[in-house]
């Protein structure tokens, strides 16, 4: 069983705990308000987490599916909370209609002062519907690059290959650069010795390409290209070669390519070269 699932689940029972005792004491105690809005409260939370269960249980195989599933699974717990605030304070006594129509002034106020809030809800609402990015997609913002793990009402969570998760207010996801739109492309810079005959490599690395991408299928979408001499260096020629991958793969992609073009190129008796130094005695 997945870690959030065990964790609604754990949920729902202190809740439903919490609403059997609550309601218990009420009779007890001869139905004092305050057990009757505890009462009230854990049952709201009750609901609203057997709902996000079900939520959670759902596996759309779509990024988009999996976007809507987290957003309305954060939208609920805010339902939930708008729900026990304002039943609540009726449970209480309290004329919430009269408060809700005369708090035109302070509802000002505290817009001000909630401006991010209000921004992060507007921003997430837009990018849903303008679908910049999903659940799933490898983006980069400011510099964090990650996997979209879920999209809330307030915040994005983004997860990178180290397991780090670092949450941004919906607000300031800007100049996202979306990596899994299209096809990435894996580097690899192979240094090769100046004596090595160039042209006569060159018309054997098709072939080495050819069998790197049958022994590499899983990870390249096709055969390495050889692009040509990417640069002189001091004490070799350095060829560059890249290879088509999903965006997932394209630090992997990379290793293998530098992996298997090195033992290649040993395979066709072109070792890779090391700073030397001559040394002229008259």
């Amino acid at each position: 069983m997945q870690k959030p699932v065990r964790s609604t689940l754990l949920r729902l029972l202190i809740c439903l705990l919490v609403a059997a005792g609550a309601f218990a004491m009420e009779h007890f105690v001869f139905g004092h308000a305050l057990f009757r809005v505890l009462g009230m409260a854990a049952c709201t939370l009750l609901c609203a987490n057997l709902l996000s269960l079900l939520l959670q249980l759902m596996k759309p195989k779509s990024g988009r599916g999996r976007t809507l599933v987290t957003l309305f699974s954060s939208l609920v717990h805010y339902v939930a909370a708008l729900v026990i605030l304002c039943w609540g304070l009726t449970l209480l006594g309290v004329d919430v209609r009269t408060i809700l129509a005369s708090v035109g002034i302070v509802a000002l106020i505290v817009g001000f002062g909630a401006e991010s809030l209000i921004a992060d809800v507007v921003t997430g609402i837009f990018m849903l519907f303008e679908n910049q990015y999903n659940v799933g997609d490898i983006v980069e913002v400011n510099g964090f690059r990650g996997t979209v793990k879920e999209i809330g009402i307030r915040t994005t969570a983004i997860v990178d290959t180290g397991d780090n998760i670092k949450i941004i207010n919906n607000s300031d996801m800007k100049n996202i650069l979306n990596r899994s739109d299209n096809i990435s492309r894996a580097v690899s810079d192979i240094c090769i010795p100046y004596e090595t005959d160039l042209e006569s490599l060159e018309k054997k690395l098709p072939a080495l390409a050819e069998e790197i991408f049958k022994a590499r299928g899983d990870v390249l979408l096709a055969p390495p290209r050889y692009l040509g001499v990417q640069s002189l260096s001091e004490s070799s020629v350095v060829l560059r070669f890249v290879a088509d991958v999903a965006e997932k793969d394209i630090f992997s992609g990379a290793r293998i390519l530098n992996r298997d073009l090195w033992l290649g190129f040993r395979r066709l008796g072109v070792e890779c070269p090391f700073p030397q130094v001559d040394v002229h005695n008259r």
